[in-house]
Order: C-alpha cells, then sequence, then structure tokens
C-alpha cells in the first residue's frame, strides 16, 4: 500500500481523476489536467475521493478501496465456498484468490476489474441463496443493488455478466418458471434508482450538440458498442491472439491453474450424475451432495464461460478476464478438496491430485533454474540502482498489453534483482516439491497450505522486484525534482501523449501542458469548447523555450531525439530510466 510510487499511465492517471474531484468538488464529470475525463464510471474515483477525504493524497490512501476489494473477494470465496461445499473448500478458495499470480499482478495498479469482480460475483451468490427455499427477500434487493454499484464500477458489462450467467443458469435448471419470485419489478426500480442518477447527471452536464456528440454517444456508443467491435476512436488497445488468450490463464491463477484436471473431473462427474462406476469420485459422509453444491459448481462455470468466451470475441487487454478468477478459483478449490478426500482413502498412492502436484513441481524446478541462470550470467555485473538503464527496450507499439514490459529483462536486469530472483528461485524449487512429497504421503491437507505459504513468499519477491522496478515505471522522482525548483508561475509540459509522464499530475498537483499530446488518452474531452488550452505544438513549445518564463519539459525516453533536435538550447534538470527533465534556464 506504501510502495512504489504511483505508475503512469492508468494507476496515476486514475489516481488524478479523484484527486481533481475532491479539489474541484465536481463528484459527476471527473477531470484529468482540467480536461473531462468521460470514459470511465465513477465509482471506484468515488471510493478512492472518499479515502483521500480521510486519509489525505497519498500513496496509502489511493490503494486503500483497491485492497479492501482484494480482502472482501477473499471473504467471498471462503464463505461461498464453505456454504456450497465445506470448510476446507472455503478455506481453499480464500487461500487461492489471495496467493494467485493475476491476483497480485492485476492490484498493483488502480483499475476497476476487483471490485467489478466482487459485485458481480456477489450479485450472483445472493441470486442462487435466494432461489432457497427458506431464503428472505433481502437477498434479491441486494443482488439488484450489487448489479447497479457494478454498473457504477465498469459499465453495461456489470449487466451482461450477471444478467448472462442467472439466464443461462436458469435455463439449464429449468428455474425460471419461478420468475414471480424474483421481484422483477421493485428490483428494476431499486437497480435503477441506484444506477441511472449518475448517467442521467454526467448526460445533462455534458450534453451533445450539432457540433459535438456528448456524454452519451461517447460513453455508451464508442466505450461500449464500438470498443468491443474493435471500431473505437481513438485506438489505445490491441487483442491477444487467441492462443495467448486462452493460455495465458494458467499464468493468471497460477500456481492452482495446476489443479484444473480435479476441477474438470468433479464437472464430469455432475454431468454423469455423480453416481456409477468405481471411477467416479464419492462424496465423504462430511461433504453430502446438495442441491446448493451442485447449482454453485453450475453458476461457476456458466460465470466464468460467459465471462472468457465475452472477451475473446471482444477487444482485450490481459486483465479483462479478472471476473472469472473467483468462479475458476472456486471449482480449483472444490476439486482439490474433493480429490483429497479420495485419495487420502484410495488404494492408489498417486491420483489425480498427486499427479497435478508432480507436474507443478517439475515446472517450478524449471523456472527456478531459468532465474538461477539469470543469476548466475549477473554474478560479474555492477548493480544498477536504476534499472531503467539495464532493461533491453522494445518497440513501444508491445506496450499496448499490461504486461508487456516483462519483454525488457535482461541478463544486467538481474543484477539489480538479485534478491528478489534468488528468493523466487527458492521458493520455485522448494514449495512445489515440498508439496509434491506431502501429498504422495497423504498429506494433502498439509501439502496445499505448504504451496500456498510458499507463493505468498513468492509475491513478496514479486513486489520487492516491483519496487526496484519503480524508477522505470513511474516519474515520482523526477517530479520530485521539479518540484524542487519549479515557482508557481513556471511552466510544466510533457513531451507526447501524458500516459507517459501522468504520474507528474498526481505529484505535482498542477496543471501540465501538452506539446504535440492530443493523441489518445485525453482526445474527447480535449474536444469540448470549454477545455483548458494545455495541448501545444512543436511550434508553440519553441516560442515559450525562447520566452522569459522558465519552462520545465519531461521527455519520454522514445521522444528524445526528436526534442534533442527541436530544441538545441537546454539544461538537464534530472535523468532517470532514459527519462529526461529539460529546463530552458538554468
Amino acid at each position: 500500500m506504501f510502495t512504489p510510487g504511483l505508475l503512469d499511465d492508468a494507476d496515476s492517471t486514475h489516481a488524478e481523476a479523484a484527486r481533481e474531484m475532491v479539489r474541484s468538488g465536481d463528484y459527476v464529470t471527473l477531470h484529468i489536467n482540467g480536461i473531462r475525463y468521460l470514459e470511465k464510471a465513477p465509482l471506484p474515483y468515488w471510493s478512492v475521493a472518499f479515502s483521500y477525504k480521510v486519509l489525505g493524497v497519498n500513496e496509502f490512501s489511493t490503494r486503500l478501496p483497491m485492497v479492501l476489494s482484494v480482502l472482501l473477494l477473499g471473504v467471498l470465496a471462503f464463505s461461498w465456498g464453505r456454504r456450497a461445499f465445506d470448510e476446507p473448500t472455503g478455506i481453499y478458495a480464500g487461500l487461492f484468490v489471495y496467493t494467485c499470480a493475476g491476483g497480485y499482478l492485476f492490484t498493483r495498479i488502480l483499475i476497476p476489474e476487483v471490485l467489478l469482480s466482487l459485485l458481480i460475483a456477489g450479485s450472483l451468490y445472493l441470486f442462487l441463496t435466494a432461489l432457497e427455499s427458506d431464503a428472505a427477500a433481502w437477498r434479491w434487493y441486494a443482488g439488484y443493488v450489487l448489479m447497479a454499484l457494478g454498473v457504477l464500477t465498469k459499465g453495461l458489462i456489470a449487466l451482461v455478466f450477471p444478467c448472462g450467467a442467472a439466464f443461462l443458469f436458469l435455463l439449464a435448471t429449468g428455474d425460471w418458471r419461478r420468475w414471480k419470485e424474483f421481484r422483477l419489478v421493485s428490483g428494476l426500480v431499486l437497480f435503477l434508482a441506484v444506477a441511472a442518477p449518475w448517467h442521467i447527471l454526467a448526460g445533462l452536464r455534458n450534453p451533445g450538440t450539432a457540433n459535438h456528440p456528448g456524454f452519451f454517444w461517447f460513453y455508451f456508443v464508442n466505450e461500449h458498442f464500438l470498443r468491443f467491435l474493435g471500431k473505437r476512436y481513438p485506438r489505445d488497445y490491441n487483442k491477444l491472439p487467441a492462443m495467448l488468450y486462452w493460455s495465458l490463464h494458467l499464468v493468471w491463477l497460477f500456481p492452482w491453474s495446476f489443479y484444473l484436471p480435479a476441477a474438470l473431473r468433479i464437472a464430469v462427474q455432475e454431468w454423469r450424475g455423480g453416481r456409477g462406476n468405481s471411477g467416479t469420485i464419492s462424496p465423504s459422509p462430511m461433504r453430502q451432495r446438495s442441491d446448493f453444491a451442485s447449482r454453485s459448481r453450475l453458476m461457476c462455470w456458466i460465470l466464468a464461460g460467459v465471462v472468457l468466451i465475452f472477451f475473446a470475441f471482444s477487444t482485450n487487454q490481459e486483465y479483462y478476464t479478472f471476473p472469472a478468477y473467483l468462479p475458476l478459483l472456486l471449482l480449483l478449490a472444490d476439486g482439490v478438496a474433493r480429490c483429497e478426500w479420495v485419495e487420502c482413502r484410495g488404494k492408489e498412492r498417486v491420483g489425480w491430485l498427486t499427479a497435478s502436484a508432480g507436474l507443478l513441481a517439475l515446472i517450478g524446478s524449471v523456472a527456478s533454474g531459468l532465474l538461477a541462470m539469470g543469476l548466475w550470467q549477473s554474478r560479474n555485473l555492477p548493480f544498477e540502482a536504476d534499472i531503467g538503464n539495464v532493461l533491453s527496450k522494445q518497440d513501444l507499439n508491445a506496450y499496448t498489453l499490461s504486461t508487456s514490459h516483462m519483454l525488457d529483462l535482461s541478463y544486467a536486469s538481474f543484477a539489480a534483482l538479485r534478491l528478489p530472483a534468488a528468493l523466487a528461485a527458492v521458493v520455485l524449487l522448494v514449495a512445489p516439491l515440498l508439496s509434491f512429497l506431502l501429498h504422495l504421503y497423504r498429506r494433502h491437507y498439509s501439502a496445499t497450505w505448504i504451496l500456498g505459504a510458499g507463493f505468498a513468499v513468492f509475491l513478496v519477491a514479486a513486489h520487492i522486484a516491483l519496487v526496484r522496478f519503480g524508477p522505470y515505471l513511474s516519474s515520482k522522482q523526477l517530479a520530485q525534482e521539479i518540484a524542487a525548483r519549479a515557482r508557481p508561475e513556471d511552466k510544466v509540459m510533457i513531451y507526447g501523449d501524458q500516459a507517459f509522464g501522468s504520474s507528474l499530475l498526481f505529484y505535482l498537483r498542477r496543471p501540465i501542458e501538452l506539446v504535440e499530446g492530443r493523441t489518445t488518452s485525453m482526445w474527447f474531452g480535449s474536444t469540448f469548447d470549454d477545455a483548458p488550452k494545455i495541448y501545444l505544438s512543436d511550434t508553440e513549445l519553441q516560442r515559450d523555450w525562447a520566452g522569459g518564463g522558465r519552462v520545465f519539459l519531461f521527455v519520454p525516453p522514445h521522444q528524445k531525439g526528436k526534442v534533442d533536435g527541436l530544441l538545441p538550447g537546454k539544461f538537464i534538470v534530472a535523468e532517470l530510466s532514459g527519462k529526461y527533465v529539460y529546463s530552458n534556464r538554468p
């Protein structure tokens, strides 16, 4: 929650939107750098703004709402797993949520996916429990409220996913005949009462005209439907190749994704009715088949399928499928717990669970060896405090995906990552291997906890590495250098798109002009007539540079050559990871 500094691009951009919300008192129209930011729904920014009001503007308060969302997601996984299956399954589900790779990786930046996942899964959990014969009516209404909050978090997909999953579930089970129990009319009224006011106010305050489409077209048509079709303007996104899209989920759910065969075996048993030959998995006396357990498995498979198939057709980033993680992890926890019971009492020493653990131990050993090789190759290289100086930079077009910076690692970078790399190498070797040995001796519960504890340590190593990447991924230190020198009347500029130095906005807390930067991230807001005049041309930069006032210019690495040719007379204020701050005065 304290480290590293807020990262450039989405992380600090979204934090700045919340900061400007508090400063301006406008909780309807988001602004960044004074420009309207109409791309996003407001709930994540409201939560961060409230955190700022209470705790001040800093990294801790920025990350607090997301940390609470992660904690609640684990609590929901535990509660759902315990109610549907049993206590060990609930414990495993919470453990899996807190220790899977994607759960860590995609909560390092301020994006709404984890909150969206919590709201979608929570609404469907309430839907399932409301179908129970003795369920209270409040569960229906609470589910409608959570869906409405989901719409205020991420837009219409928060309606599409739970409604689509519930519709398919009702078709599969035949429960659609109970539609009168669903409180459709009163639930819809409650849903609209929560979700509609902000949309209406945003439309009224940012109306369309004969020459401008306004909020409703941009938010609903451009940001929803055209984005799904890959025709959104401006184009600042990418789409993973199909094979990579599906296979990467083995990484995002690592290490628990290696127990997928156990979950699939449970699904096959459910499909066949769970009875028959000795090859099926018979439930223990403590785990008698229940209607709610079967319904939960079906709902989890449907929800995960709806999310994954939707984004397989849509444009996507790696983290878009985050709402599928909880249902998949619940299924994995159920599969692990049931296979543990069977293998504890079976005649076979090596069952599905133990075989999966053996494969994971093999993969972990290979990964540990690769890390060890990187450390060995870098043994004679000096430690470099600024890791950005020893990364091999890739084509900038590759960075449209959130995990693209993994391509930058080089042998020299291992000299700056010796501690986290060594820690990760030990964990990847020891934890999966020890877990496998415990599975062989039918100490399955201990084996699962050893693996979970090991990967908790692995995530600590990952965070140490992330902090080492801080100077490369954040411009906080450069902002501090500017703040130590700049006076209120001085100008601060970024050359190119604001995203490359957006953390300057958060830490300097002053307007920043953008030179040749009217590109993607702030395009639509800049088209309003009352948008502040923060966009400059090269000619206007040269005019101000030669003028009487002092100018600080942030230059990202890929623009340095162009700026050096454009401004022959300049002074270097600071340099970090290939990023420069120039000034026209000593």
